[in-house]
């Protein structure tokens, strides 16, 4: 898939796109939990996978992934791509000085849009970042199942200073 619309392409320098990759997919617990995916990133937006995973005894626990999963993943599928936001920023910066920027982060407001049953093999989240400012971020969010169809969509503010 390509990244959400409206978004700049341009590529992000190696070392932070793996610094990225490793926060999302080993430093942040419930995604190491859900088997979170970080498929790829730009200056101002994120894009990540989540498998439909079964259970301990190859079953699937449900035929449909629960709305706090995909509220959860919305949100921090946006706070990513707030971070990268942030990142590309102070493109001049070492890596160690932009990671600084990251420690306000935080969800002000959160607003889920469930559009319909969460149903598939596997999901995507992208998140994009609408506003930068100095003090907040407004940011949209899409879910979309294996086959492109949107079963939810999703609008954030994060604290950034």
């Amino acid at each position: 898939m390509s990244p959400p619309s409206h978004t700049t392409t341009a590529a992000l320098d190696a070392e932070f796109e793996r610094y990225l990759r490793s926060l999302f997919e080993e430093q942040i617990v419930f995604n190491r939990l859900l088997s979170l995916k970080m498929l790829e990133a730009g200056p101002d937006w994120f894009r990540a996978g989540l498998p439909m995973r079964p259970d301990l005894i190859g079953n699937f626990v449900h035929d449909r992934l629960h709305g706090g999963v995909i509220s959860a993943l919305l949100d921090v599928v946006a706070g990513m791509a707030c971070i990268c936001a942030l990142g590309s920023r102070h493109p001049d910066k070492p890596l160690e000085q932009r990671m600084k920027h990251f420690d306000r982060l935080g969800t002000i407001d959160l607003r889920v849009d469930y559009l319909r049953p969460a149903v598939s093999e596997h999901f995507e989240a992208k998140g994009r970042v609408v506003r930068l400012g100095s003090r907040v971020a407004n940011t949209q969010m899409e879910f979309l199942s294996a086959s492109g169809q949107l079963l939810a969509t999703g609008a954030a503010a994060y604290i950034v200073s």
